[in-house]
């Protein structure tokens, strides 16, 4: 924005002080001369020391004479005080204030690790300071975690491209070759092209939280994610046993389902490869509404876990199922979480697989009985 040139904030303060002091120095003198000049007689007579009268003093125009030079003076001196005093303090209080704008400026030069680092005791400098320090960190973490998602995406959308380019050319240099083998792999290639795209879409469309929200009950969600996963369930022997309350949310009825069926999801397929289990329950923890999905599996180190919500990370044995995904299963469960103000937690079990919870802030639950959803058992 083009703005027209001003005095500086240190050069107002500097004559707000020096006017301040002058006023002060006015009042002062003004306060003088109310109190006590004026009750001063014009003129005085004078008595030798025998008592004869030598004569009339002018004494309130002497006085005048006197003082006003002096008082003069005095305001001078005040101006002179109040201005070189006045641009010191300014410039002491106005410090701080100074390293914050080079930081800015920085900041907006694209330098995001400087840090202000401002020493000292706690006001409104420091304060401002400080959350300007955090939100850099934040602005840090979030643009170094977008060029890695970037590179990582580009690197997932160029390995299918690059897969059909080469069938492509071996089909075109083997004109005798069998066409139906390639249009089926042809078919695989792009599914999980677009798979992986509607994922990107899926997690953009989160992120920028533009979504109506509604009242929504975990538990159904649940509910509905396990019928539709009884299928898959049931083709890789995988018990699931789904129990829980009412548990009322608000946010996008859509997105919470497809972070229900995510997590659903990842707990059947990275599973034990026989007579695996599945357990969902929901509840309300005090003011929050929780959904816990946990699984037998694998043993899982703690760092491994704290991995698997990066976008395109895949845990032990991951890529070489069937149902591998594309990665971003719970890159996209945890977004959906922050966008409705939640928390998304892994924890490895000591048996095996892994615990996933999802904490929502709860909403009020209409009127009615609590209910407890039926379990949902499958057998191999």
């Amino acid at each position: 924005m083009d703005r027209a040139p001003g005095l500086n904030v240190r050069l107002k303060l500097t004559l707000s002080y020096a006017g301040f002091i002058m006023l002060a120095g006015v009042l002062l003198l003004a306060a003088v001369w109310v109190f006590l000049l004026r009750y001063v007689p014009d003129r005085a007579m004078l008595i030798d020391p025998t008592d004869k009268p030598d004569g009339v003093f002018p004494i309130r125009s002497s006085l005048l004479h006197v003082f006003a030079p002096r008082a003069a003076a005095v305001l001078a001196f005040l101006l002179m005080f109040g201005l070189a005093g006045g641009w010191f303090l300014a410039g002491r209080m106005l410090a701080p204030l100074g390293r914050i704008t080079n930081a800015t400026r920085m900041a907006a030069n694209g330098s995001l690790s400087h840090r202000i680092a401002l020493e000292g005791r706690q006001d409104e400098f420091r304060e401002l300071a400080d959350s300007f320090d955090a939100m850099l960190a934040r602005l840090e973490a979030h643009i170094a975690e977008q060029q890695r998602f970037a590179a990582n995406a580009s690197h997932e959308l160029r390995t299918p491209l690059a897969i059909t380019q080469t069938l492509l050319d071996v089909a075109r240099n083997d004109p005798n070759g069998d066409g139906r083998a390639l249009n089926e792999r042809l078919r695989a290639v792009n599914a999980r092209a677009i798979e992986l795209t509607e994922g990107l879409l899926l997690l953009s469309r989160a992120d920028q939280r533009s979504f109506p929200r509604e009242h929504v009950d975990l538990s159904l969600a649940a509910e509905e994610a396990t019928e539709t996963l009884l299928p898959l369930a049931e083709t890789r022997g995988v018990t699931i046993e789904a129990s829980g309350d009412i548990t009322p949310t608000a946010g996008s009825h859509a997105l919470l389902l497809q972070m229900t069926t995510n997590l659903l999801h990842n707990a059947i397929v990275h599973n034990l490869p026989d007579r695996g289990t599945v357990w969902v329950t929901t509840r309300v923890d005090r003011n929050n509404a929780v959904l816990t999905v946990e699984n037998t599996g694998e043993k899982l180190s703690p760092q491994l876990a704290s991995t698997l919500t990066e976008p395109f990370q895949r845990g032990t044995q991951r890529v070489h199922t069937d149902h591998a995904g594309v990665g971003l299963g719970l890159a996209i469960v945890k977004t959906i979480a922050r966008a409705h103000d939640g928390t998304l937690t892994l924890t490895p079990r000591s048996s095996g697989g892994i615990r996933v919870t999802v904490e929502l802030p709860a909403a009020h639950a209409h009127t009615g009985a609590r209910h407890r959803l039926a379990d949902a058992r499958t057998r191999p």
